[in-house]
């Protein structure tokens, strides 16, 4: 082997190494929980579940 294709070789192994240095391992896994965000569409109006639709027995039949 040429001193040249030594050179070359010890190159490449230093590359090698630095990258199974950097991209050796994979990153840790995400949970589901950690991807998805629910936030209301709209804010709550407490008015929409005022109504309660039996109310009027309680008040007029009991």
């Amino acid at each position: 082997m040429s001193r040249e294709s030594v050179r070359a070789r010890e190159d490449d192994d230093v590359a090698a190494q630095a990258r199974h240095a950097r991209f050796g391992s994979l990153p840790e896994p995400v949970r589901v929980e950690d991807l998805v965000e629910e936030k209301p569409a709209v804010t709550p109006d407490p008015a929409r579940f005022a109504y309660n639709p039996d109310e009027w027995l309680v008040r007029y039949c009991a």
